[in-house]
């Protein structure tokens, strides 16, 4: 770890003789044949892929794996906690279950609930059996779940009471929908739904739960395990179909990410020890359940759940219960840097704080370091690469702070031009595409977007980006017209079809505004057909009524006259941008 008196805001230096690796040598040292890292090319759909061989070749396999933590502590959340032997026993049951209600190979098992014990509980479970397992956005309206719902098929929802409260009333939209469980409920929860815990019990009873092993399901690591929902270019999400393999990979790509820093550094690797990490990322997000609880389980981590975050109640679990990394998205790392209480609480457990899938200021690594004596870390990934391709940790982070780090081991990335034809050199900008085992098998049902998308183990990832001579990414812009709120994607479309749908829309663009911690924040531009009228305020409610409540555009403009276009038609957001 860099001596912290090397580091200021203005200035960081890298420390004397550091990088005592080159990125290739780090490669070279840790992924040599028989090592934890090394590596082997399978065949995946026809293509030959480089991947991790020791990864666990299923979830289910995983879980067995996880069952030799014990009584080492998983869960935790509020006054509840679960052990790892109490969590597999629970999984099991449920896994059991899932199969007497009807759940073969391949049924879509769908689950929507905030971050609870329960949703590792779920996620493993109907992974164990088979299933094809739906992470719904819990922030979702009722017509936004619905429609994950109808679109995945799902025989099976899992939900918390919240959600039930906002799919019950569209059970008619969901034709193949055959069992509903819902978790705390009070009293018994509408028909046909049933109380989950009548199967399994509350988190703090787990324990008393039979002995009992997971069923025998005959798994293949590529077959598919999980469909994530990501905000669709044309209105509608689509569904990233994932395999066992794009998720376990995750834990081998976050340990090589941690074991690359002491390689870099030019120390021994440490022995392995339990972490504490407080997970305020919703789990229904690649980077909270694949990119953070694939390593958790795998190592006999704990991860601690928060009702919703607040900054206050995370330095009291941080002080309490030795949080040892945190993060997610850059304004958690920036509210706990700001809060006027911070100095107040004992944070110095703090060995991490990582983020991705937003914007950051450069100076917030620094920030890290200098606050709490954190190796800060950012990443790059999406939906369709089950999060984690690239990671920029510690000194590196420190030293390219602009970069989200070079690609895993097991990644490769190139930079492509606009028409696809040609790779382009070195710091020169095209579209990022990006392979590995982590890549996902297409998008559910979709496959004219799967066909346009993924091309040879290759997916085109839609941001635009360049690569420095050591193989460090930057991105530069998104090809994509998107906006990403906190983490979270916001497809400028959508939102604009939603507003074309009022009666007195006529023209309208969304555009990101930088907001500081959030990184960017949804901005509208609207133009009223003759004799209409609307209010900010009216058309900021017809939106919250259709669209989850993170797409709804914190500002609203309206011009006098249509929006400007260039010759082909398309808005020129760039100008509106302006009025901001």
């Amino acid at each position: 770890m860099a001596d912290q008196q090397t580091l200021s805001l203005d200035n960081w230096a890298p420390p004397e003789g550091w990088p005592a690796k080159s990125l290739a040598e780090v490669r070279d040292t840790l992924c040599a044949p028989g090592l934890p890292f090394e590596m082997e090319q399978v065949e995946i759909d026809g293509v030959s892929t480089r991947v991790w061989k020791n990864a666990h070749p299923s979830l289910a396999a995983l879980a067995e794996h996880a069952r030799g933590h014990g009584d080492s502590e998983f869960l935790v959340y509020q006054d509840e906690r679960v052990t790892y032997t109490d969590w597999y026993k629970v999984v099991a049951t449920l896994a059991h279950h899932l199969q007497s209600l009807g759940v073969e190979k391949g049924d879509r098992v769908a689950l929507a609930m905030r971050n609870l014990p329960e949703w590792p509980v779920i996620f493993f479970a109907g992974a164990c059996v088979g299933a094809i397992v739906v992470p719904l956005n819990a922030w979702w309206t009722d017509q936004e779940l619905t429609f994950g719902m109808a679109n995945s098929g799902s025989k099976v929802l899992l939900c918390d009471y919240e959600r039930w409260a906002r799919l019950s009333p569209h059970l008619a939209e969901m034709p193949d929908l055959q069992h509903i469980l819902v978790s705390r409920e009070d009293g018994e929860p509408a028909a046909p739904a049933k109380r989950l815990e009548d199967v399994i019990g509350s988190p703090n009873d787990y324990k008393n739960l039979p002995e009992t092993d997971l069923p025998k399901v005959d798994i293949a690591p590529d077959d598919a395990s999980t469909i994530f929902y990501t905000s669709g270019t044309t209105g509608q999400p689509k569904g990233a179909l994932g395999s066992h393999r794009n998720i376990t990979s995750n834990a081998v790509t976050s340990a090589y990410a941690g074991a690359a820093s002491y390689v870099r550094r030019g120390e021994a690797l440490p022995e392995p020890t339990k972490r504490v990490g407080l997970t305020v990322v919703p789990m229904f997000h690649c980077t909270a359940c694949s990119a953070g609880m694939m390593i958790t389980v795998h190592s006999g981590h704990k991860m601690i759940f928060m009702h919703k975050w607040d900054t206050l109640e995370a330095m009291q679990i941080i002080e309490r219960e030795k949080v040892n990394q945190t993060g997610g998205v850059p304004f958690i790392a920036w509210q706990l840097i700001e809060h006027p209480e911070r100095e107040n609480y004992d944070l110095s457990s703090l060995e991490s704080i990582g983020y991705g899938g937003a914007p950051s200021a450069p100076e917030l690594a620094e920030k890290i370091f200098e606050t709490f004596g954190a190796l800060p870390s950012n990443g790059w990934g999406m939906t369709e690469t089950m999060a984690t391709v690239t990671t920029n940790l510690a000194e590196d982070y420190l030293n390219k702070p602009t970069s989200c780090g070079p690609p895993m081991a097991s990644a490769d990335l190139k930079i492509m031009t606009e028409d696809a034809t040609s790779e382009l050199p070195v710091g020169e900008v095209g579209e990022l595409w990006a392979r590995g085992p982590m890549i996902v098998k297409g998008y559910w049902n979709r496959p004219e977007a799967t066909a346009e998308t993924f091309v040879d183990g290759w997916v085109r990832t839609g941001d635009l980006a360049y690569l420095d001579e050591e193989g460090f990414c930057y991105i530069a812009d998104r090809a994509k017209d998107m906006i990403i709120r906190g983490g979270e994607n916001i497809y400028s479309s959508e939102v604009e079809n939603v507003l074309y749908d009022h009666p007195a829309v006529i023209d309208a663009a969304l555009i990101g505004i930088d907001h500081r911690t959030l990184g960017e924040e949804p901005a509208a531009v609207v133009h009223l057909s003759a004799g209409q009228t609307a209010t900010e305020q009216e058309l900021q409610d017809w939106v919250r009524e259709r669209l989850a409540a993170f797409k709804v555009p914190v500002k609203i403009l309206f011009s006098d006259d249509s929006l400007p276009r260039n010759p082909n038609g398309k808005i020129m957001k760039r100008d509106l941008k302006d009025l901001f």
